[in-house]
């Protein structure tokens, strides 16, 4: 059996738009804690588009400064930012979740970050390559039982395939196949190539395409937004899990919730395919965002490499 994953370095479209909407997440929970932000961003051929909902007490974001300073300047710049809907506001200012879903956690010993080792591959490699070609970039790992690499994938913005090569064969050596900015040299990335979109990249932020994930994106809402919030507190039971059972080898978590009720409809950890009730939490949005700090401006880091296995406060 073959597994592969995949990782995009920080000037990628897409983690560009990521990183600009948990940019001013930050700016409005450093002002006020209790802000309520879903903010996303849409960057093209020398537009970007800030969009969403934000109600905080704070009123002086800089929200062009932001998009300047992570994209550049020069794009021809639209914000649309209105406040939260107040039928959604009536759920959550009681407590309850912003929205309804289900959210997945998982741990595994196949790595130190518990993550999963293909994962864990190519999230290094990508790192390791923008550290010499900080620009666009793409990395894919391929594994097979035994974790054996069986083929390893990198296209980077401005890395001559030559040099590429030796990087790559470097940080993954002895892959059977390796396959190095396979249509070429290229120039030209980022929004200048192609679109971005916040919240595209739902399974690079997560565990790899392996584990599956409920479907809702992270990047630029807040922690009464359960798809992240709970999915970040699904991470820690998990590994919380895998620490209590230490012959265990896996931990999938499931969370469930309903907009407007606070309590989790379903928790349940599955121990090496054996699932149990999860206990002795408290998965309230409220219990979650206190437990894990998240109503301190800590997004803006989550927003390129991966939201889990870096050490963060949810591990």
């Amino acid at each position: 059996m073959l597994k592969t994953a995949e990782c995009v370095s920080p000037r990628h479209p897409d983690k560009l738009c990521d990183r600009i909407s948990d940019a001013i997440l930050d700016a409005y929970l450093a002002g006020d804690p209790s802000s309520r932000v879903a903010v996303e961003a849409v960057g093209s051929h020398g537009k970007i588009f800030v969009t969403g909902e934000v109600t905080s007490k704070t009123s002086d974001v800089d929200v062009a400064g932001i998009v300047d300073e992570i994209a550049g300047k020069g794009y021809d710049l639209t914000i649309h930012i209105l406040e939260q809907s107040p039928e959604i506001a009536q759920g959550v200012d009681t407590g309850g979740a912003g929205d309804q879903g289900i959210m997945t956690g998982y741990a595994t010993r196949e790595t130190d970050s518990f993550m999963p080792k293909e994962y864990d591959l190519a999230r290094n490699l990508c790192q390791k390559i923008y550290e010499e070609y900080p620009y666009d970039g793409k990395t894919q790992v391929t594994i097979n039982d035994e974790h054996e690499v069986s083929s390893v994938v990198a296209s980077f913005q401005n890395a001559p395939t030559k040099e590429l090569l030796k990087l790559v064969e470097k940080v993954i050596p002895n892959a059977k196949e390796y396959h190095v900015n396979p249509a070429g040299d290229w120039s030209v990335g980022g929004f200048d190539a192609d679109a971005g979109l916040t919240g595209r990249k739902i399974i690079i932020d997560n565990y790899g395409p392996e584990i599956a994930v409920g479907g809702g994106a992270f990047s630029g809402k807040d922690p009464s937004k359960v798809d992240r919030s709970a999915a970040y507190m699904a991470r820690r039971v998990a590994v919380d899990y895998l620490e209590r059972y230490p012959k265990a080898e896996t931990v999938l978590v499931k969370l469930a919730y309903a907009i407007g009720h606070s309590e989790a409809l379903m928790a349940i950890a599955t121990v090496d395919g054996v699932p149990e009730e999860v206990t002795g939490y408290d998965l309230t949005p409220r219990g979650i965002s206190s437990f894990l700090g998240l109503t301190k401006p800590v997004y803006a880091e989550t927003a390129a490499w991966g939201h889990f296995g870096r050490g963060f406060a949810w591990k």
